[in-house]
């Protein structure tokens, strides 16, 4: 009898899921269909490019329906639920309300780790083949890599170019926005020449700055020694694997034992990746005590919106804390779970 009445509320909230994946992701398509409509029209993409354009964005929207549908099934579920004083039936037959929560543990753990894989491989290629598409749809080529804001030190000479342009990805690099410190004379140049094979910095066309203060323009092509290695620009995070994003992340630290911004951003999203995939297992059970406490259908839509809006606000908030370093990048990440984890322990100890 027990088992019949857990694998029934299993049986309401399932379409209740199944809905609010498809509720949201049409929601977000839309959105997302909405503000690129005029250039697919303006540059006449065919419908079968966009189709594909669109069709790559879908596993990162999927991410975030995956985990919204949670907390809106089982609120929603077990408003309907309370309304007809079916907890009260569960209560009579001598069922804990908490046992009702029992079957909903391992599809929340499945789908955590879909989100996990989701996040962590198809939403980076996802990502990467959207962003190119649109040059296809400009009738551009994609920009080449590049490393901005690079600065080294070698010696009494310090090196520093606003961007670092890797085309082939081989030993040579363009420069732009060069600046070099050599003692007490400044040279700089709107552009040069990396070559890491020979190790020196060509710069063209470039002046240097004595103790005089005079500027002298160069007059030939001015032969640095730079013993730097030329790295392979890292892509952005949300176009990495998280394979790609560890070895990013194990590279930086290498080269620096202290955090910066990059490295503290690339282990926060790591971590994050992680939490995420937790996140419908912290849902089913804070959000499925609240939904035992509900006593209206009414109530249970107002909890829908302000579950996820109290969610999303310390989701939204957590990474800038940690790319500046006012909270360390594990427990940004996992902030916002542990957040629902207590309000969920505050709710099952009212409930036992």
């Amino acid at each position: 009898m027990r088992q019949t009445l857990q694998w029934y509320v299993f049986r309401e909230v399932l379409p209740w899921y199944l809905g609010g994946v498809l509720l949201f992701l049409t929601l977000q398509m839309t959105n997302a269909l909405a503000t690129t409509a005029g250039l697919l029209i303006s540059y006449r993409v065919p419908l079968g490019q966009a189709l594909t354009l669109f069709g790559n964005q879908v596993p990162g929207l999927l991410g975030r329906c995956l985990v919204l549908s949670v907390p809106f099934a089982l609120l929603l579920a077990f408003g309907r639920l309370a309304k007809d004083s079916e907890f009260k039936a569960a209560s009579a037959a001598g069922l804990p309300p908490l046992r009702l929560l029992t079957p909903l543990l391992l599809p929340a753990l499945l789908i955590g780790g879909l989100v996990y894989y989701n996040a962590g491989w198809l939403t980076p290629a996802g990502q990467a083949n959207w962003w190119n598409a649109w040059y296809g749809v400009y009738n551009q080529s994609p920009p080449p890599p590049s490393i901005e804001k690079y600065a080294y030190a070698q010696g009494q000479t310090f090196y520093s170019a606003g961007r670092v342009q890797n085309d082939a990805g081989g030993a040579q690099a363009q420069l732009s926005g060069v600046l070099v410190i050599v003692g007490d004379t400044v040279y700089s140049a709107a552009t040069g020449r990396w070559d890491a094979a020979a190790h020196t910095w060509t710069l063209q066309g470039g002046t240097a700055v004595g103790q005089d203060g005079v500027p002298r323009p160069l007059i030939s092509p001015l032969v640095l020694p730079e013993r730097d290695v030329l790295r392979r620009p890292a892509t952005p995070t949300d176009q990495t694997s998280t394979p790609l994003l560890r070895a990013q992340l194990a590279e930086l630290r290498a080269a620096s034992s202290l955090p910066t911004a990059q490295s503290r951003t690339l282990a926060f999203e790591l971590s994050r990746r992680v939490a995420d995939s937790f996140t419908p297992l912290t849902f089913a059970l804070a959000a499925g005590a609240l939904g035992l406490l509900l006593q209206s259908r009414a109530w249970a839509a107002a909890s829908v919106i302000l579950f996820i809006f109290a969610f999303y606000t310390l989701y939204s908030t957590v990474p800038e804390l940690a790319r500046t370093g006012a909270m360390s990048p594990t427990l940004a990440a996992w902030f916002p779970n542990l957040v629902f984890l207590l309000l969920g322990g505050a709710l099952v100890w009212r409930l036992r």
